[in-house]
């Protein structure tokens, strides 16, 4: 394989570490901007006028901020566009979260706001160039209100890489009206808006060091939820934040950041292992201060601020379409540790058993890389068959000799000639089986934990007719069409499916409820602390069991590699 071809891909690995949920299917959702006008009060933060609401009227909902209006049905209320912080724009563009404006009158709260600026994706995830996006959904039960007994709260935490994604996509009603729980759903600034660190941006907006901004609004959400969540008939005492992907990963980093303490009783990680590796691993797991800095300054100088005395005025200055452009997906933006909000780095947190004193539960899915595989495919070509050695020594940065070996370890033989198929296998194992594993060992050390892979290898493609032509399995987000409807819910699941989906709904909620996913008919779950139990989860004759999953994915001969 030439250099030149060897540079080629790995500049297009590069532009896919982002892909995560929510960007091989955000195309197929028409997002509508909701920021309507409202009136300010003489006092920012106060309501300046109330609406009354009538007795029984469960469309309206009084927030700290103001009335909001909703949509009622048989099985589900939703409100959707409710602001949670100031626009991030003008001043405040890299500055933390505020507090909104309140508004007089009723709020309509129908239509999810547009997602955060963003470029489009290798599939064709849709680019919005809107900073005013820090907004958030709730959906509660029909029988959810603040004269009911509270339900748990459970707040996504959506994926993307960081770069990619929204709240919006995710519909709730059949999670929160089945499992009894209020669930909320949010956008955060992302990329080079969320994440860039650069010295000339630590100060004026900015209440803490850059390049954390994104995981500032997830708190700030929490806080939210925290004020709030009475309103909608959700118990703010009883929150639970779980994510997928990038939002996976940003549960980690709230299980040892200072300024998430006490905003959530537990954590759910899904395909976001806190010690993950990747090809490129600077992109999702928290990197250091002093690496974040040296992309932030990279970022600024290709838009034209290179002078650090005027950076911060400089880059305020350029448009949104020529930050996104100077970022091109390449900085890899996302979390970074030493000082600020995230002190320290998560994986070390964790392996030092450092982390916030709550249940978890944790998981990933079998087949994980198939995912970026398939785009990888997509824009490249799958690698020829000569090439396969190489290209797995590129992605695990390894010497000719150890790429060779697991070549070995993984023929193409064995994967019916597909260098995709085969490469698929070796980057979920060594990347995603064996990280989790090691993830499940520590948490357990000091949490009750719950450890899962959700194994059902027949789950629908997501991305619509172009289903690669080796073995989807159970790809990295296949598991949130059994969770959540709308963009991810792109085929009609078969009975078996359908038996999975309403277990894990019931797992995932249980666990909401009471710290142990246990209870209700479902099959028995133990924690991974009696014995190293891995819930798998499949359809059909495999149904939920228990998994080795050590041995299944190989991480004995990893570790030797290691």
């Amino acid at each position: 394989m030439s250099s030149r071809t060897r540079s080629t891909r790995s500049r297009t690995a590069r532009s896919l570490v982002a892909v995560a949920a929510g960007v091989a299917v955000a195309a197929s959702v028409a997002f509508v901007a909701m920021t309507p006008a409202v009136a300010a009060s003489d006092e920012p933060g106060r309501v300046a006028a109330t609406a009354e609401i009538a007795p029984g009227d469960s469309a309206l909902v009084r927030t700290e901020d103001g009335v909001v209006r909703g949509t009622v049905t048989d099985t589900y209320r939703s409100f959707q566009g409710i602001p949670y912080a100031a626009p991030p724009v003008g001043e405040r563009r890299w500055g933390s979260p505020q507090r909104p404006e309140s508004w007089p009158g009723v709020r309509e709260a129908t239509t999810p706001a547009s997602p955060c600026a963003q470029a489009g994706d290798f599939i064709g995830d849709v680019p919005s160039t809107q900073e005013d996006c820090l907004y958030l959904n709730v959906t509660t039960p029909r029988d959810a209100t603040a004269d009911a007994k509270p339900k748990p709260v459970m707040v996504w935490i959506h994926g993307g890489g960081f770069t990619w994604g929204s709240g919006g996509i995710y519909g709730a009603e059949r999670l929160a009206a089945k499992g009894d729980v209020v669930v909320v759903t949010f956008n955060y600034r992302l990329g080079v808006f969320g994440f860039m660190a650069h010295p000339a941006l630590d100060s004026g907006p900015a209440e803490h060091l850059s390049g954390n901004l994104g995981i500032e609004d997830q708190q700030a959400v929490l806080q939210w939820v925290r004020d709030n969540a009475a309103a909608f008939g959700g118990d703010p005492d009883n929150v639970t934040i779980f994510g997928e992907s990038a939002g996976g990963m940003s549960g980690c980093a709230h299980l040892s950041a200072p300024g998430s303490a006490g905003l959530f009783e537990r954590v759910i990680i899904q395909s976001g292992p806190c010690t993950l590796r990747w090809q490129f691993p600077d992109t999702w797991r928290a990197k250091p201060r002093a690496q974040a800095e040296a992309q932030g300054i990279e970022l600024a100088t290709a838009a034209g601020c290179a002078d650090p005395a005027t950076a911060a005025e400089c880059l305020r200055s350029k448009t949104t379409e020529e930050l996104l452009a100077a970022d091109g997906g390449q900085h890899g933006f996302g979390p970074s540790y030493g000082g600020g909000v995230i002190p320290e780095d998560p994986a070390r947190q964790l392996a030092a058993g450092a982390t916030a004193d709550v249940p978890v539960m944790h998981g990933i899915t079998r087949d994980e890389h198939v995912t970026f595989q398939a785009g990888i495919d997509t824009m490249m070509g799958p690698v020829a068959p000569a090439d396969y050695p190489a290209v797995l020594g590129q992605y695990l940065g390894v010497d000719a000799a150890t790429a060779d070996r697991v070549a070995r370890e993984y023929p193409l033989s064995d994967y019916a000639g597909s260098t995709s198929w085969a490469t698929a296998n070796v980057l979920t194992d060594w990347g995603w089986g064996c990280p989790a594993t090691d993830v499940n060992r520590q948490l357990s050390r000091a949490n009750p934990t719950f450890a899962y892979e959700f194994s059902d290898r027949t789950a629908p493609w997501f991305a619509g007719p172009d289903v690669p032509a080796y073995p989807t399995g159970a790809f990295h987000a296949g598991e949130l069409q059994y969770l959540f409807s709308g963009a991810y819910a792109r085929a009609e699941l078969s009975p078996e499916q359908q038996l999975l989906s309403d277990r894990m709904i019931g797992y995932w909620t249980q666990f909401a409820r009471s710290g142990d996913p246990n209870g209700n008919g479902l099959p028995e779950w133990p924690s991974y602390d009696e014995g190293g139990h891995v819930q798998s989860l499949a359809a059909g004759p495999e149904d939920v069991s228990g998994v080795d999953m050590d041995r299944e994915h190989r991480c004995g001969f990893w570790r030797s590699v290691s």
